[in-house]
């Protein structure tokens, strides 16, 4: 499958602005890099939700960009250095796109505006085709660093700043737009909802914007993947919703093996508040379809009565300034765990069948 993504022209130092030019993706990746990585084991989860200088993504490392934007030199070099690693033009890529001067300009994507009548689904579309012309960023580095024990307002700000820098990202930069974006919505309730799936060994995983208004879910997001990001606002239940990107996994032959999903994320763009990514942490594997109901059912009671519970007080406009990202401390919020992180883990379902040889040196990546 080919697809298109975006690099920047000219180094970031020279500039204060990128030039976006097309680079074709390269799905198949890991089947360059299996030789050498071999089987990587599952990584400790909290890690990975705060992200190491180099993360992985069912056995494929990517970077995150913690210098800012314009990049500083290191980090402009050192995705260059990746993109030659991963790509299967290697350093001919690089050579094709820096330094020329006459590359084709890219259009950038305005952010959307809408009537005051404008039925909130259409608004729902709009702000996903939005997200979707900014493209999947296949670099290998992570232009925004999303730290998830910041509070709203910072990364609020991150968002403001993906709409003036309008480059490419991945689907945890797509959640934090998306909440910017839905802001004004006071009708439409936002919660993450991430995945963990496993293919040929090795373990994936990705998050959406699940989105609830007139009684109806639905969910914003980017993927390499159609099926895995935009869910129309048309499901009756959480549990349709899970089952949607349930299909969409096995369409892919990836084994969905855990949930985590959040509580509903406050409107107030200037809220102290930090996000909570996992109010409740499903094990699908060892849930039976019913069992994944009630538990689908629970949680939903639960975002609802978290409607009803005033939120903590603004800071002042000085305060704003200066606020940076809390230290955890005794005061701060506490998760609270849901049943199934209290159920005994038990017997593991038996192991699937070793997909075939083919299937093996080539990872579908979601």
């Amino acid at each position: 499958m080919e697809t298109s993504s975006n690099l920047q022209a000219e180094p970031p130092v020279n500039s204060p602005k990128y030039q976006r030019v097309h680079l074709p993706c390269q799905d198949s990746v890991s089947e360059m890099l299996r030789g050498t990585m071999g089987s990587v084991e599952e990584r400790d989860e909290e890690q990975e939700d705060e992200g190491d200088e180099e993360l992985r993504d069912g056995g494929v490392p990517f970077y995150v960009n913690r210098s800012g934007l314009p990049m500083d030199e290191d980090t402009w070099e050192r995705m260059w250095r990746h993109v030659a690693r991963i790509h299967p033009d290697g350093d001919g890529l690089g050579k094709g796109i820096r330094g020329v001067i006459d590359l084709p300009k890219i259009p950038i994507p305005s952010v959307p505006s809408y009537q005051p009548t404008t039925a909130i689904p259409l608004r729902l579309e709009a702000i996903q085709k939005y997200i979707r012309e900014l493209q999947y960023n296949h670099t290998g580095t992570q232009f925004f660093e999303i730290k998830k024990s910041r509070p709203l307002t910072a990364l609020m700000d991150i968002a403001k700043e993906m709409t003036r820098e309008a480059l490419p990202i991945k689907c945890l930069e797509a959640v934090i737009l998306g909440i910017y974006l839905t802001n004004s919505m006071p009708a439409v309730e936002r919660f993450p909802l991430s995945f963990k799936s496993q293919f040929s060994g090795n373990y994936f995983h990705h998050i959406v914007l699940g989105v609830h208004s007139g009684g109806r879910f639905g969910a914003l997001g980017m993927s390499r993947r159609e099926e895995l990001m935009f869910k129309p606002l048309e499901h009756r239940t959480l549990m349709d919703l899970v089952q949607d990107f349930g299909g969409a996994y096995r369409g892919y032959w990836h084994t969905l093996q855990k949930i985590k999903i959040g509580q509903y994320v406050s409107h107030d763009p200037h809220s102290v508040e930090q996000i909570e990514w996992k109010h409740s942490v499903l094990d699908v594997d060892g849930l039976s379809k019913d069992e994944l109901r009630k538990e689908l059912e629970r949680h939903t009671r639960d975002m609802r009565l978290k409607i009803g519970k005033p939120a903590p007080p603004s800071p002042t406009k000085d305060r704003r300034n200066s606020m940076g990202s809390p230290l955890k401390g005794p005061g701060s919020p506490i998760r609270r765990v849901s049943r199934v992180e209290r159920r005994p883990s038990g017997e593991k379902k038996a192991l699937e069948q070793k997909a075939s040889g083919d299937m093996n040196v080539y990872q579908i990546r979601v």
